[in-house]
């Protein structure tokens, strides 16, 4: 009779030993399961799907940190275009120039202002004018903030009879705003000014 009690703890001692196993193992496949489901979750939200042109393409979303010298270049090339790419129609000069002022202070609107008086843009339209700029390069110092540009252009003034290539080389700082429809990138130039504006050659055409 005492083995039979013997055998009755031992056996008891063993599905006890069983169970805790058990439940040791269910609780550790609980939270890897929980563990890769919140893995999987957050990739999936990383991941994001934009149709263009009737195609799906994937983007992944980043911290705006790692992303600043690239949106940084583009909101200064995209002001210089705005504000230097100009035809003989004052609604395209209009268009172009309200665009690039949302992108700068009252640096680039004194500028414009002064071109304004000076008959800059009447002298465009009287003459048949067009203006492009051709960007070479943009540099961008993002271990001081504000930032500071500086961007190496060049400018093709398209005459009826010629076209005149100019150098030109900018400067200005970079300050984080809200963004907008306006404002995509969230950056306002500040300070900007002209270092260089000069003729580099005349092709006749």
């Amino acid at each position: 009779m005492f083995n039979q009690f013997k055998n009755i703890d031992t056996a008891f001692r063993q599905v006890k030993l069983f169970s805790l196993m058990v439940i040791i193992a269910s609780f550790g496949l609980a939270m890897y399961a929980t563990y890769r489901s919140s893995s999987v979750i957050n990739q999936a939200q990383q991941r994001v799907f934009i149709l263009a042109n009737g195609k799906v393409l994937e983007a992944w979303s980043a911290d705006r940190k790692d992303n600043i010298p690239v949106e940084a270049r583009d909101h200064v090339r995209m002001f210089h275009y705005y504000f230097f790419t100009l035809d003989p129609d004052d609604k395209v000069i209009q268009s172009n120039i309200s665009k690039a002022l949302y992108l700068a202070d009252g640096t680039a609107k004194r500028q414009y202002d002064n071109l304004k008086e000076t008959g800059y843009y009447s002298g465009l339209i009287a003459g048949n004018i067009s203006q492009e700029i051709i960007i070479d390069s943009i540099n961008i110092s993002i271990s001081d903030y504000p930032y500071q540009f500086n961007c190496h252009a060049r400018q093709r003034i398209i005459r009826p009879t010629s076209v005149v290539v100019r150098s030109l080389v900018t400067t200005g700082l970079l300050r984080n705003v809200s963004r907008s429809d306006n404002n995509p990138h969230g950056f306002l130039i500040e300070r900007w000014k002209t270092l260089e504006n000069k003729d580099i050659k005349t092709e006749n055409r």
